[in-house]
C-alpha cells in the first residue's frame, strides 16, 4: 500500500514492459502498412505485361559502356545489374517478414520470398509472353529475402541490446 493511502504505483518493470509492448504493436502496425504497399508495388512490377526495365535498358547499357571505358571491370555488366536489382527488390520480403512473423520464424520470411518468386516466375512464363521467367531470378529474389531477413534480425538484435531492462530516468 502506498504511504499516502493509495495503491502502490506501477512497478518500474511493468512500465517498461508496457512501453515495450506499445512500441512493438506500433512497429507491427507500420510493418503491416508497408507490407501492403510493397506487395501492391511488387505485384505491379512482377506482372507488368512488358519488362519493367525496357525503357531503361539502353540507358543502363550506355552507362555501363562508359564505366567500362573508364576502367570499371567488365564483369560489372547488365546481367549483374539485373541480378542485383532482383536482390534489392526482395529485401523487403525478408525484412518485413521477420518484423511481422517474429524473429523465431525468420526462416518463413525466406520461404515466403522463394515461394513468391517461384509463383511470379511461373505466372510470367504462362501468362506474359513478353517477360522472361528464369531460375536466376528465383535465386536472386530468394537471396534478397534472405538478406532482408538477416538485416531484420541484426536490427532487432541491436535494438534489443540497446534497450536497458530499466530506463535510467526511471531507475
Amino acid at each position: 500500500m502506498h504511504p499516502a493511502g493509495g495503491r502502490d504505483p506501477q512497478p518500474v518493470g511493468g512500465l517498461v514492459n508496457a512501453l515495450a509492448r506499445r512500441r512493438h504493436a506500433t512497429l507491427r502496425t507500420v510493418a503491416r502498412w508497408l507490407a501492403a504497399a510493397y506487395l501492391l508495388t511488387l505485384t505491379l512490377i512482377a506482372f507488368w505485361p512488358t519488362p519493367v526495365d525496357r525503357g531503361a535498358h539502353g540507358t543502363i547499357v550506355r552507362v555501363l559502356d562508359r564505366l567500362h571505358a573508364q576502367g570499371v571491370p567488365t564483369w560489372l555488366n547488365y546481367t549483374l545489374v539485373e541480378f542485383t536489382a532482383n536482390i534489392a527488390l526482395f529485401l523487403p520480403v525478408g525484412l518485413l517478414g521477420v518484423l511481422l512473423l517474429g524473429s523465431a520464424r525468420w526462416w518463413l520470411a525466406i520461404l515466403a520470398g522463394f515461394t513468391a518468386s517461384s509463383l511470379i516466375e511461373l505466372g510470367q512464363l504462362i501468362f506474359l509472353p513478353a517477360r522472361y521467367a528464369t531460375v536466376m531470378d528465383v535465386l536472386a529474389n530468394t537471396a534478397g529475402a534472405a538478406l532482408g531477413a538477416l538485416l531484420a534480425l541484426a536490427l532487432l538484435a541491436a535494438v534489443t541490446a540497446r534497450s536497458p531492462a530499466v530506463p535510467r530516468q526511471l531507475a
